[in-house]
């Protein structure tokens, strides 16, 4: 096997990447630890400022945007999905994957069509009327409940698991007298928990990135964390170092949770392309 050595084209385009990256994180710092006048000066700044502490105590001290109970209903309802997706997910890959039951791609042929149809958008109204008949307009269930199922989820594990376990692992597990959740929390499970790191992860920033649903079924009493952002405006002006104070606040937990499971992302798509 050949060593190859990166050229200085390819050092550039990389630096170039980085950069392109990194640049909004450290811009939105600048203007998070700026005033409100400095965020719309020209020249624009370009070093952080002093009033970082200031504008951090601003948005949790903030009495319209509640960004505290924003944070803590994301994080509940970004960690239950979260939960929700991996664990159904697996079980329905394990499924799909290893196990002989009749309708089964048919199943999965249905599991991919959804895939195929934007049901958040063209589904809003339905979801929201099955909301106000529930009378839970306004709580958590209402954004938890929709997602604690997705296509894609079902989809990636199924696909992983092909790879990650054989048949004829699953096989003698069962000559071994294992029943078939024994052989899918004991043989399954260790196998392909890269591939459910992978999908927690996503899963996570997708729910706690969410937006639109929640701004139609919450009110602002009882906010998740990107409704608490919207409400640091003022009424007749835009107030930015608070807006990109409280953004930067609200990726440390997106941070916390990649700092925790990288490694097994990493190892999960590195083992994937080798497998490919």
């Amino acid at each position: 096997m050949t060593n190859w050595s990166p050229t200085i084209l390819t050092r550039v385009m990389l630096g170039l990447a980085v950069f392109l990256s990194a640049f909004p994180l450290y811009w939105m710092l600048v203007i998070a630890s700026r005033t409100n006048s400095d965020a719309v000066a020209v020249p624009p700044p370009l070093l952080p400022g002093g009033n970082l502490g200031q504008n951090i105590m601003a948005v949790l001290t903030h009495e319209d945007a509640k960004f505290l109970l924003g944070l803590t209903n994301s994080f509940i309802v970004a960690a239950t999905v979260t939960v929700s997706v991996v664990i159904i997910s697996t079980l329905a890959g394990f499924s799909f994957a290893n196990l002989t039951f009749k309708g089964r791609n048919l199943l999965l042929v249905l599991v991919l069509l959804t895939m195929a149809v934007p049901l958040q958008q063209m589904g809003v109204v339905p979801l929201y009327r099955l909301m106000v008949t529930l009378e839970w307009t306004g709580t958590l269930k209402a954004v938890i409940l929709p997602y604690l199922l997705n296509g894609f989820g079902v989809f990636l594990m199924t696909q992983y698991t092909r790879q990650a376990v054989p048949m004829e692992l699953v096989e003698a597990a069962r000559v071994d007298g294992a029943a078939t959740l024994r052989i899918w929390w004991n043989v399954v499970l260790p196998a392909v928990r890269p591939g459910m790191a992978v999908l927690g992860i996503n899963t996570f920033m997708l729910m706690w990135n969410d937006f639109m649903w929640p701004l139609i079924v919450l009110t602002p009493d009882n906010p998740t964390v990107q409704i608490a952002i919207t409400s640091l405006n003022q009424r007749y002006s835009t107030e930015y170092s608070l807006i990109f104070a409280g953004t930067a606040l609200s990726i440390i937990p997106l941070i916390a949770v990649f700092v925790a499971f990288g490694r097994q992302i990493v190892g999960g798509l590195m083992e994937g392309a080798v497998k490919a």
